[in-house]
């Protein structure tokens, strides 16, 4: 295998060789993100709806305590959302932009790392072009080198090692592609999930009560106060 790996590269020159190496970052970029992913249990959501009940009956702590200390990135914003909103010294014009900071940090974050995948996708058939573009040059060349004893296999030989960086190229594209848009769509989905929970805690039924516009708290919960 690896003298058959280490003719292709000879075949193909330099260009293959950037091929290869792009393709082991961008499987490297995918094994980390879907290790990432996994650790942080993104797909998790079973306890939105427990978080948001406790939080609609008034009821901070168990609110937070209903995210059951998960990693997930959901529902440590929806934490730091409940810690933010039960203080009754912050406005909740300043929460609001906290919880929406603290969950942009958090989507940042997962992004990482999938800029350079994007871009590997971008990159590699054109990388692969270049190098069939060289090739054909080459294959030119030695066919006016050749002058009179020009032959059809030395014409299709030069060819097919031109093409070969073509193929290179669209199948690390391909994969690089796939990767990214699957990463970025459980982003995506998260995002979406962030803003539904987020909204459902930030527009819980309000308790009025005969006084000037203000911010206020009934026990644990928040309490908007209507004249």
């Amino acid at each position: 295998m690896l003298d058959a790996l280490s003719e292709w590269l000879k075949l193909g020159g330099p260009t293959l060789l950037i091929l290869l190496l792009l393709s082991l970052a961008a499987v490297t970029i995918t094994v980390i993100k879907l290790w990432e992913f996994q650790e942080l249990r993104l797909g998790r959501r079973d306890f939105v709806n427990k978080v948001v009940e406790a939080w609609q009956a008034g009821h901070a702590d168990l609110a937070a305590a209903a995210t059951g200390g998960s990693p997930s990135p959901l529902a440590d914003v929806m934490r730091h959302a409940i810690k933010l909103l039960a203080d009754p010294n912050l406005r909740e014009a300043h929460a609001r932009e906290l919880i929406e900071r603290h969950a942009a940090d958090w989507l940042e974050s997962l992004r990482r790392l999938l800029r350079p995948l994007e871009v590997i996708s971008q990159l590699a058939p054109l990388l692969g072009l270049l190098g069939t573009v060289l090739g054909m040059i080459e294959a030119f060349r030695q066919l006016q080198a050749a002058g009179d004893r020009v032959s059809p296999s030395l014409l299709s030989g030069g060819l097919w090692e031109a093409l070969l960086t073509t193929a290179a190229g669209l199948a690390v594209a391909i994969v690089a592609l796939a990767a990214f848009h699957y990463l970025e769509r459980q982003v995506e989905r998260l995002q979406h999930d962030m803003e539904s929970a987020l909204t459902r805690l930030l527009t819980r039924p309000l308790i009025p009560a005969p006084a000037t516009p203000s911010r206020s708290h009934y026990g644990n919960a928040l309490v908007v106060e209507l004249p």
